[in-house]
Parts: structure tokens; C-alpha cells; sequence
């Protein structure tokens, strides 16, 4: 992948008449740019300093992904920053081995020519047109079932990075998963302790049984990655954890939150965003 660069898959169907031909042009121009992403990434030096923070976890004992989950990416066709971000993901599934059609995506905000981009670079997109897969794909409940799985979430919202861990809340499970996003210990030192084992109990209480490496900061990319780590929970570390944090795993509500980032399956009448970035 850095030597060359991505290609549209499916052997370049061909659309007739005008409307395809745009479409097709609309679609050529984002894979340019995409492309042009990559190459800034890589003549940058951003990627060749990130890759011993990519490749902690496996230093670190954890399992080699099989799958990848990617939320809240953004509008990355108008947007540079989420252009970034997804040009970093396509190099993080290779420097990983995660062929790109075992990594899907969510995010409310894709156009349908975003979509169709997304397709043809092989990527797959969330939820699979299942009410109960959309509804815990907009609140960031998705399970591993078993398989070793990179979830990249720059920028979500910290009710999300909390509905994941819930959904996973056991050791095995944990053990099994890699989180890029946003700093563990940056919403530790951020937020009142009281605020964030009411309103996020269970990053609060995986904090203990995570291992953080920043990626690095880079003058060219301060809004593009700040603030984002590379998180994973080594077992050695879970088991450490006193037996009565596994105990409490109900669901979260997020009744007392004042700053809610996510929508709920109870409040989507509203007709708001249900993957909200944070700031």
C-alpha cells in the first residue's frame, strides 16, 4: 500500500449515459483525493511515526484483528480532516492484515456517493438493514462474538467508547479488542471523577485494565488526530481487576447527562445525528 495506492474493486463497471458518466467522474475525483490523503500521510511522516503506536498492542500480547469497526468518520468527500482519518484507516487494515472487506462502517452522515465510494475500495457499511443492527449501530453496541476486532472511533463521542465496552463487558472479550480514538486518560483528567463513574462507568472502570499509546503529534494533523490513542486491554491486566467490576452490567441510560453525544433508540423522533463527533 505505500508504494502504490487503492483501486476502485469490482474491475470497473461501466455506467452509460450522462448520469453515469458523473457519477463516475464524482466518484474518480474522491478516490483522487483520497489518494492524495494517503501520499500527505506518507510524505508527512505522520504514518512512519504512528506505526509503533499502531502496532503496540500486538507487541503487547494482543491478538491480531480479524475484523475492524469504523464509527463517525464524517463527511470525508468535502471534508480533509475525515479524508485523513480514512486514508489512515485503509493504511492501518494493511500495516494490520485486515482485508478491507472485513472492515465496515457507520456513520449517518455518509451521502450515497460517500457510500458508493466506501464499496468500491471494499469496505462494508453498517448495519446490514436489521432495525435492531442500526439501532446498536448508532449507539455504538456492537459485539465482537469472538473475533479479535480494531474498532476506530476518532473523534466519537465518550458514550459510545462506554456502549462498546458495556456490549463487551467480559474478560475475553476485552482482551480481544483494539480501540483507536480518543484518550483514555484524556476524559479521566478532563472530567470530574463523580461525572465520569456515573455518566461513563465502564470506561471508569476499565481504565485500570488498559494499556494507551498516543499516536504522535504532528503539526500538519493537530485537528485531524488530536487527542487520539491506541487503546488495549491485555487479560493479565483484566484479571487484575477486583471480581465486583464485573459484577454491574446493566445497560447504560445516561439519565443525569447533561452533554449526551449520542442518540438513544428512545430519542431519534428528533430527527438529530446519531454519531456526534467530539470536539
Amino acid at each position: 500500500m505505500a508504494a502504490g495506492g487503492w483501486h476502485m474493486a469490482g474491475g470497473g463497471r461501466r455506467r452509460r449515459g450522462r448520469a453515469g458518466g458523473e457519477a463516475a467522474a464524482e466518484g474518480g475525483a474522491v478516490l483522487r483525493r483520497l489518494r492524495e490523503a494517503r501520499d500527505d500521510l506518507l510524505s508527512s511522516g505522520f504514518w512512519a511515526a504512528s506505526a509503533g503506536a499502531v502496532r503496540a498492542p500486538l507487541g503487547g500480547g494482543a491478538e491480531p484483528p480479524a475484523l475492524c469497526v469504523c464509527y463517525g468518520l464524517g463527511r470525508f468527500s468535502g471534508c480533509p480532516a475525515a479524508r485523513h482519518q480514512l486514508a489512515f484507516l485503509l493504511l492501518l487494515l494493511e500495516e494490520l492484515g485486515v482485508p478491507p472487506g472485513r472492515c465496515s462502517l457507520f456513520d449517518p452522515a455518509f451521502s450515497a456517493q460517500e457510500a458508493a465510494a466506501l464499496g468500491e475500495l471494499g469496505l462494508r457499511l453498517l448495519p446490514d438493514n436489521e432495525r435492531e443492527t442500526l439501532v446498536y449501530a448508532q449507539e455504538g453496541k456492537h459485539g465482537i462474538e469472538g473475533s479479535a476486532t480494531l474498532f476506530y472511533m476518532v473523534h466519537c463521542g465518550k458514550a459510545l467508547y462506554n456502549n462498546l465496552l458495556w456490549r463487551n463487558w467480559s474478560e475475553g472479550a476485552l482482551s480481544k479488542m483494539v480501540i483507536v480514538g480518543n484518550s483514555f486518560k484524556g476524559m479521566e483528567e478532563r472530567l470530574l471523577s463523580r461525572i465520569l463513574e456515573r455518566d461513563y462507568s465502564y470506561i471508569a472502570k476499565v481504565l485500570k485494565g488498559t494499556e494507551e499509546v498516543a499516536l504522535p503529534a504532528h503539526p500538519r494533523y493537530l485537528d485531524t488526530f488530536n487527542d487520539t490513542s491506541v487503546h488495549w486491554f491485555p487479560l493479565h491486566k483484566l484479571k487484575e481487576l477486583s471480581p465486583e467490576v464485573w459484577d454491574f452490567v446493566e445497560e447504560p441510560t445516561y439519565q443525569d447527562c447533561d452533554d449526551l453525544e449520542i442518540i438513544r433508540k428512545d430519542d431519534r423522533a428528533d430527527g438529530c445525528s446519531p454519531v456526534a463527533a467530539e470536539s
